[in-house]
């Protein structure tokens, strides 16, 4: 018994070494960093107590950044895990070319986010985009329309670049959620006259439950701690209209060698997301017991 125990604490220690370093020492660093001051005339840390966090709460642009976070994180969540479902129901039908169109959707996927968000750039670009040149044509817009530069306009921007850039990783788990759905119980419901609304709403939806969850957990977080499409693409601008907890966080580090700040936003960082999944268990907790008693 006592040597299965030592090979047991044998297997896991490589696991539980790298989490340490890789995981808690940055973790607890960051936290001892939150608690004191740099600047680029005085890199030498110099202990400041909770002064950071007092500045921070009393500076308008973090009440921004956690309204932008929010926006954002939900807006790529929703419309991503919306388009990845609708885009796997489509794909999961009998269509020619089958393997062709699949790999033509994956393509966003396959792509860089800095190469992604470069494309990007040049599609919303006011004089020779490919966005503003559509939707003149569709009527949709009188003049063209400075997507990036425009405050009203840069979160949604990013948003959509963000939403064509991910939509394949969701619908990939959700392509194979569908072809594992058990097919007796979809020709059962045929036979019972279910049409196929009926027959997503009561077998397939109930069938692939689980996978949404776990779909919406990855993405939250994925999408939270995004970085590299929204600092090619505004650097977090029009004034601050789309800094998130990542671009700020850089921004305050290695723009402005505010390490102490930038420490005291990640720290702000890992707050707000522990709430989020928290709120987000909760809701699914509720559900979940629901669906036990009925």
């Amino acid at each position: 018994m006592r040597k299965d125990r030592r090979l047991h604490w044998l297997l896991l220690a490589p696991a539980l070494i790298l989490m340490a370093v890789m995981l808690y020492y940055p973790m607890f660093g960051t936290v001892y960093e939150s608690f004191h001051e740099t600047s680029f005339l005085s890199p030498d840390p110099k202990f400041a107590g909770l002064a950071l966090y007092r500045r921070i709460l009393a500076d308008r642009t973090f009440a921004e950044v956690v309204v932008n976070s929010i926006v954002w994180t939900f807006g790529v969540v929703l419309l991503q895990n919306i388009l990845g479902f609708l885009t796997a129901l489509l794909l999961n039908q009998n269509l020619p070319m089958q393997g062709v169109l699949r790999a033509i959707v994956l393509l966003p996927f396959i792509l860089p986010g800095v190469v992604a968000a470069i494309l990007w750039r040049f599609m919303y670009d006011p004089q020779l985009g490919l966005v503003n040149s559509l939707l003149l044509q569709m009527g949709l817009i009188e003049n063209s329309v400075a997507w990036l530069a425009d405050s009203r306009m840069a979160m949604a921007s990013v948003i959509v670049a963000a939403v064509w850039k991910g939509f394949p990783f969701s619908m990939l788990i959700y392509l194979a959620a569908l072809q594992n759905v058990d097919q007796s119980q979809i020709e059962a419901a045929t036979l019972d006259g279910a049409g196929p609304t009926r027959r997503l709403l009561d077998v397939t939806l109930p069938a692939i439950r689980d996978v949404i969850v776990v779909n919406v957990v990855l993405t939250l977080i994925l999408t939270f701690n995004y970085f590299d499409i929204i600092w090619v693409l505004t650097r977090g601008g029009p004034q601050s209209a789309t800094h998130i907890f990542p671009t700020k966080i850089y921004e305050t580090g290695f723009g402005q060698f505010r390490f102490g700040e930038a420490a005291t936003y990640g720290v702000f960082s890992i707050l707000v997301l522990a709430v989020l999944v928290a709120l987000y268990a909760i809701v699914q907790g509720r559900a979940n017991r629901r669906r036990v008693v009925a």
